[in-house]
């Protein structure tokens, strides 16, 4: 189902003149209503009325995270806090919170942009929605919430936490589409196993996961235990939370809501735009953001874009899945590692579980990678020539796709930290 077919399967002239329209407003209208652009622009010497094509959007100055953080909590809304219907932030790990805010107008965009995926991942009127994402100023679970909701669909608002009662809840009302990290719903599929369940007798059928990078070996594998069609979305707080880009059934990478986002894929060292296919760093403009508009944001996250027709029938440009971030990026020993393609190897082995962990440390001038992994059997840990045989193939395996050596530890089922939210996965000691 196409949940918006006019701005979803308009030609390729038609979205641009839009984009064109809507980049050439919302430059003006921040610079006229957002102190920070006015002085960013000014500095850089950037005339908001200069736009004439969409190419001319390279000239104008990136907005980057730290932004955020210097003007909260509200030094970036364009309009008086008044107008404001929602307020969101971000955990705040690093200091104080990202703040977001959403007018009226803004909600009823973002309510529809998130449909727009639940619709094309396949929700229906007739799903009951299970939404295991952590209610509150996390974006998440309210953006799925209204999207679902917005299509007709029954929401179960579970939240995060007590998994078993999320299995719980999962059989007992009977729900037919989970929403959550695809960290989670491995987890969630570990404690179905562990509580005895038979997946037959749950009424399962289609994964929603977002909120961290993952890779198609995860979802065969979390598709694997819970028995459902995965589909992979895509958003950021910064921007406007989930609702930005998200798979088809088609399965060949995330549309993008580009009438409302505008994409750029740009080399991160030249920053200037790469071809189709070609990974770098997804840059991303608000056009339609009313109360806090958000020009050229530098989301750190490595993708690629893909122009070609959709056999959906939707015409937007897709987007890969995320590779990582250009500061989750390991160099070990000169070389850049990046933890999906652990994952990759790792989801690739039925030996082992699907959590992991990845360990870095630095002995004198030398950066070592640990990767300590479950094995599936742990029965296997008390077979110690099948063990070493299970922990070479890993380490070879490793070896071929990041192009060093990395130790490999392996350990008893269940042992690792599972995690409710955005996983974990990389400790890195040479920090501390």
């Amino acid at each position: 189902m196409i949940f918006d077919k006019k701005h979803e399967t308009m030609s390729v002239e038609e979205m641009r003149a839009l984009q064109l329209e809507r980049l050439r407003h919302i430059v003006r209208y921040a610079y006229d209503h957002v102190p920070f652009y006015k002085k960013k622009y000014d500095e850089a010497g950037f005339d908001p009325d200069s736009i004439r094509t969409l190419d001319d959007i390279r000239r104008i100055p990136f907005t980057v995270k730290s932004d955020l953080r210097d003007n909260y909590p509200y030094g970036l809304i364009s309009t008086e806090k008044k107008n404001l219907m929602r307020i969101h932030a971000s955990s705040g790990t690093s200091g104080k919170p990202t703040v977001v805010c959403y007018t009226k107008k803004d909600m009823k965009i973002w309510t529809e942009c998130c449909a727009r995926l639940a619709a094309a991942a396949g929700v229906r009127k007739s799903d009951i929605v299970q939404i295991s994402f952590g209610y509150g100023l996390f974006t998440g679970a309210l953006g799925m919430h209204q999207g679902c909701e917005r299509l007709g669909a029954a929401i179960i608002p579970a939240s995060a936490g007590n998994t078993e009662r999320q299995v719980m809840l999962l059989k007992d009302l009977q729900a037919t589409v989970l929403v959550c990290t695809p960290s989670y719903a491995l987890y969630i599929g570990e404690m179905i196993e562990k509580l005895g369940y038979d997946i037959k007798d749950f009424k399962l059928r289609l994964g929603l996961f977002g909120s961290e990078a993952s890779t198609e070996e995860m979802h065969r594998e979390i598709a694997r235990k819970l028995n459902i069609f995965t589909n992979d979305n895509y958003g950021l707080s910064e921007i406007i939370g989930p609702g930005v880009s998200g798979e088809c059934s088609e399965k060949c990478g995330m549309h993008i809501n580009e009438d409302h986002f505008y994409p750029e894929v740009l080399d991160p060292e030249t920053f200037e735009p790469v071809p189709d296919g070609t990974y770098g760093e997804l840059v991303l403009t608000t056009l339609t953001k009313e109360g806090m508009p958000v020009i050229r944001y530098r989301t750190k996250d490595i993708t690629t874009l893909d122009h070609t027709p959709c056999k959906c029938g939707r015409t937007t440009v897709r987007m890969a899945k995320l590779r990582g971030r250009t500061d989750d990026m390991l160099i070990i020993r000169g070389v850049n590692v990046f933890p999906s393609q652990i994952e990759g190897v790792l989801m690739n082995m039925p030996e082992v579980g699907g959590q992991y962990e990845i360990v870095v440390t630095r002995e004198g001038y030398m950066d070592k990678i640990e990767v300590k992994v479950e094995v599936a059997d742990g029965s296997l840990l008390v077979d110690y020539d099948n063990l070493i045989k299970l922990r070479e193939k890993i380490r070879h395996n490793l070896k071929t796709v990041l192009q060093l050596d990395a130790q490999v530890k392996l350990v008893e089922p269940l042992t690792l930290q599972r995690f409710e939210g955005k996983s974990k996965r990389v400790t890195d000691l040479r920090k501390l």
